[in-house]
């Protein structure tokens, strides 16, 4: 105990980056729970290095739950969302420009099928194209190509 009196300043200061650190390298910043202390812990060391509150361990811990409280009730509704917004982006696939030749007549009405890499595929088109036209991939959907007849 005599050990964490003497170096309690960088005993809190190593736990709150080891807490930041499994927080965003290891749960991926998925919860705020760890982030939020290891802030109450890095501050807390702060203040005891400046003198600002007692050395002890009772303070300590005092110090870092209420910082620990507060720095949720501010950082909660920014980080949260932060975190929910998603960046909608089309899925990029190296199928895309894949081309091959119809064996059967394909028309948004009749969707047709194609078996590549052993996988049977589902064929929708905007347009009607007819049996041997000659067709590429322009969107990958799941277990779906979507086709367009090629130019020549």
């Amino acid at each position: 105990m005599n050990w964490l009196n003497e170096h309690l300043v960088q005993f809190l200061a190593v736990s709150g980056l080891a807490l930041l650190a499994i927080e965003v390298w290891v749960l991926g910043f998925a919860t705020f729970f760890l982030f939020f202390i290891g802030i109450g812990l890095l501050i807390t060391s702060g203040l005891i290095h400046q003198a600002l509150i007692p050395a002890s361990v009772l303070s300590a811990v005092m110090s870092t739950s209420l910082i620990t409280v507060l720095s949720a009730l501010i950082l909660w509704k920014p980080l949260n969302t932060m975190q929910n917004r998603v960046e909608k982006k089309p899925v990029t696939s190296d199928m895309v420009g894949h081309s091959f030749v119809l064996d059967a007549a394909v028309s948004p009405q009749h969707p047709g099928s194609y078996r590549y890499s052993g996988i049977e595929w589902k064929l929708h088109s905007n347009s009607a194209l007819p049996k041997g036209t000659r067709v590429k991939v322009i969107e990958v959907q799941v277990g779906v190509f979507v086709i367009a007849a090629q130019d020549s």
